[in-house]
């Protein structure tokens, strides 16, 4: 589900409509529909009368018979009507004034940022303002949270079920769990009902609620969080791979076995085959993902890695939280560019995470990886990389691994096709091994 569009979207916005693209090609760099973009645009663009000049016409001009409009008590100030005065603009006084509206806002983009005729135009302007767009979302989405969803007859029969049931020493979680049918909403909406006063029950009702204090989060992990995403974003990876638009691009991940024990495998896949490679760490460490990089460093050569690897993009894992010792290698050389998703937003590199399906099948959730040895872990990769994929016109990744870049990475891994037939994606494949 795709969240809300967020100040950098909206900024991104802004800056497309400026240099005249369209809503589709806007939607494209955004992950969104262009339905999306034009509602935006339509919802929040701002009606600016700065460049409203005396010249405008009211739309009412030709059948206007008001008379003392700008100072009603004083009847014998004018004797005419107030459309051929000649000391006030009618735009500035007159209640009743009708501006004319542009044609071109009736169509996209709805604004007029990149309008050509903006200087001499004589009606209102529309333009679309990211910071200005931003806050009457924010505006919008408080008040949309701030009021109850339900009516004031709803609320009135929710308050008399849970009342009682709360003096009686019951709680929220309980109540709605024993009503379901009865409660047509959630318990944090209850909680925040509460908190708003909506119901007569209040926190110092709820036993535990008074107990607990207000968690604040830790500033220093919110800045250690920054440095290491500073200048790596999603949208630092957008920006890049508009200037690099032939780089090919990488996504890593990593597979654990049980929670918090063993060996844990590394994955990375290409975008344009959809060829993973896996290898197989002692644990999750910073310092494991490193040896990786450096052992692939080591068996290619630094240009050979940057030309197979020259973008990555990965999450907000732990292990992955070191960019600087990633991207240069023991000499102090760039070999890649590591760029980092949104927090909570796995989606956005959804090859590897779709792959995962594959090794999933042959190692299920809960299967330690600590009987697995490196040669394990090829056979592995052969047989996921071996299966056609629809996507591809069924033709396997290792039909795609074609370029002579991937050609030197297959020999040097000594990776090889499995025949149609014999590709297994079952655990029998390393049964032998358990």
């Amino acid at each position: 589900m795709a969240q809300h569009l967020s100040l950098t979207d909206r900024t991104l916005i802004e800056r497309y409509i400026s240099l005249d693209y369209t809503f589709s090609f806007i939607a494209r760099k955004l992950y969104r529909s262009p339905t999306t973009i034009a509602r935006e645009v339509k919802r929040y663009r701002t009606l600016d009368s700065r460049f409203f000049s005396d010249s405008t016409v009211c739309l009412r001009y030709e059948n206007c018979v008001h008379r003392n409009v700008c100072d009603p008590t004083d009847k014998s100030q004018c004797i005419g009507l107030c459309k051929f005065c000649h000391i006030h603009s009618c735009g500035n006084v007159c209640p009743y004034y009708v501006y004319p509206f542009c044609p071109n806002l009736e169509k996209a983009p709805y604004v007029c940022n990149k309008c050509e005729k903006l200087r001499t135009c004589k009606f209102p302007h529309a333009f679309y303002s990211a910071q200005a767009a931003n806050r009457k979302y924010l505006k919008k989405l408080s008040v949309a949270r701030r009021k109850p969803k339900l009516s004031p007859e709803q609320l009135l029969d929710l308050n008399e079920l849970i009342a009682p049931l709360i003096k009686n020493g019951q709680s929220i979680n309980h109540i709605v769990a024993t009503h379901k049918d009865s409660i047509p909403v959630t318990e944090r909406t209850i909680y925040n009902y509460i908190d708003s006063c909506a119901l007569s029950i209040r926190n110092i009702d709820l036993p535990k609620k008074v107990r607990y204090r207000t968690r604040h989060p830790q500033k220093m992990l919110t800045k250690f969080e920054y440095e290491y995403r500073k200048g790596r974003t999603l949208e630092f990876f957008k920006s890049y791979l508009e200037k690099h638009p032939k780089l090919s691009i990488v996504e890593m991940d990593t597979v654990k076995g049980r929670r918090g024990q063993g060996k844990v495998l590394l994955t990375m896949i290409f975008r344009e085959n959809n060829f993973m490679l896996i290898f197989l760490m002692n644990d999750g460490t910073q310092k494991s993902v490193r040896g990786v990089f450096d052992y692939l460093t080591e068996i290619l050569g630094t240009n050979l890695f940057r030309e197979i690897f020259p973008v990555i993009l990965t999450d907000n894992g732990v292990e992955f939280k070191a960019p600087h010792e990633l991207e240069f290698d023991i000499s102090g050389n760039r070999r890649t560019h590591i760029f980092y998703c949104d927090p909570q937003a796995s989606w956005q590199k959804p090859h590897v995470e779709k792959n995962h399906t594959l090794i999933r099948r042959i190692l299920p959730k809960g299967t330690s990886f600590d009987f697995l040895e490196q040669n394990d872990i090829q056979l592995l990769m052969c047989h996921i990389n071996s299966v056609t994929r629809e996507i591809f016109d069924n033709f396997s990744p290792f039909d795609l691994m074609t370029q002579s870049k991937y050609k030197k990475l297959l020999a040097t891994l000594s990776l090889s096709a499995v025949p149609p037939a014999e590709v297994c994606l079952t655990p029998n494949l390393l049964k032998h091994r358990q």
